[in-house]
């Protein structure tokens, strides 16, 4: 009989209870504990999401039955509350990024490392099949030699000045915002399909809201609530809205991003276009069942997602026929199939298919060296 696996979920923002949804579609994984900022809280998210015991994050940590626990808290709490995961001996998915300083990332890495535990980071937008199945193409060399890659992440989630969430503060969510919350996804999947590596980086940043309007009363993130104007307050904005990364690559090759919070009408739009001397992939998340194919002598292909259709390598990502439709929730639920299996097997795999804390800190570094690219309006190396 195969053991159940027991996990916790630190956090109940937006990506917690979609953790929470996604492992259980899991067999032999059980989430067994939620954990809040205090006692009162953790006790009325646990009853609403269905979670049998509540805790705060010093009492979890003692249960010796949590095998595994998944951090979705904002962003200054993930180093400090990782380590304290690795250190009590439990296997860990922490929510990108990593940390918000370079320091801090290298720590965690190390110590995972030394613990053979278990670790991920939630970079879950390359299991899209179409994703997945672009990379096992390029390796085929179905891509060619790649020419230029172009990529775009945009959302309107931010567009209104009364917009406002703690991902726009500093000291909550670090020195960058779009390129740190959604440009790391697309930066991962950069390198993720096209196997290569950004050797250096050109970037401009603008906030287009230089002052918002922050909530005196708590909102969720998404929830579209309105408020009156005396429920705000005034205050000033210093991280991006909107940013265009020019990226060099090391085969010599070129690309370019652009990342924008404040795009009305694209509600979670990562689109990239990798050009290669064979042929050319785009794949959009907004139709992630899809993946067109680019051709100069013959027509243009679009592959629907189809089990019976995509390479052997992708088939594990693909739940269901084609022409049943997968998405965002389906995402993370395969990530987690691969984390979950090596949790099984009790450490981390000798060569992961899934995104590790080593990921995560690749992910950090190309993101401070943008921000400090954006600072000295030059070229920076990685």
């Amino acid at each position: 009989m195969t053991q159940t696996i027991k996990a916790a979920i630190v956090g109940t923002g937006f990506i917690g209870p979609a953790h929470l949804e996604a492992l259980r579609r899991i067999p032999n994984v059980e989430v067994v504990a939620l954990v809040e900022v205090n006692q009162a809280l953790a006790d009325e998210k646990a009853k609403l999401l269905g979670i049998s015991r509540a805790y705060i994050f010093e009492d979890m940590l003692k249960q010796s039955d949590i095998d595994v626990v998944h951090i979705c808290t904002p962003n200054f709490l993930h180093f400090s509350q990782a380590k304290a995961v690795l250190e009590a001996e439990k296997h860990v998915v922490c929510e990108k990024p990593l940390a918000i300083s370079l320091e801090e990332a290298e720590e965690l890495v190390r110590l995972a490392k030394a613990t053979g535990l278990v670790n991920a980071v939630h970079f879950n937008l390359r299991y899209y099949p179409m994703v997945r199945q672009m990379k096992v193409m390029r390796e085929k060399g179905e891509l060619g030699e790649v020419y230029s890659i172009m990529g775009s992440y945009l959302q309107d989630w931010l567009f209104l000045q009364t917009d406002y969430n703690w991902r726009l503060e500093p000291d909550k969510s670090g020195e960058s915002r779009a390129i740190a919350d959604i440009g790391s996804h697309l930066l991962d999947i950069t390198e993720y399909v096209t196997g290569l590596k950004i050797t250096e980086v050109m970037a401009d940043f603008s906030t287009v809201h230089k002052t918002r309007l922050k909530p005196l009363k708590t909102i969720e993130t998404y929830s579209g609530k309105m408020l009156t104007p005396a429920d705000y307050q005034e205050v000033s904005i210093n991280t991006e809205d909107h940013a265009t990364v020019l990226l060099r690559f090391d085969n010599g090759s070129k690309g370019s991003i652009t990342v924008s919070q404040v795009n009305a009408g694209r509600k979670n739009r990562l689109n990239i276009e990798i050009a290669g001397s064979v042929s050319a992939f785009e794949f959009n998340s907004e139709r992630p069942n899809e993946l067109w194919i680019g051709k100069r002598e013959k027509a243009n292909e679009q592959l629907m997602k189809d089990p019976s259709l995509v390479h052997r390598e992708v088939s594990s990502l693909v739940s269901f026929p084609g022409g049943h439709n997968e998405g965002f929730p389906d995402t993370s639920k395969q990530l987690f199939k691969e984390v979950y299996a090596a949790i099984a097997a009790g450490k981390q795999s000798e060569h992961p298919s899934y995104p590790t804390f080593a990921d995560g800190l690749r992910e950090l570094l190309i993101g401070e060296r943008i921000v400090e690219s954006n600072k000295k309006q030059a070229w920076v190396s990685i």
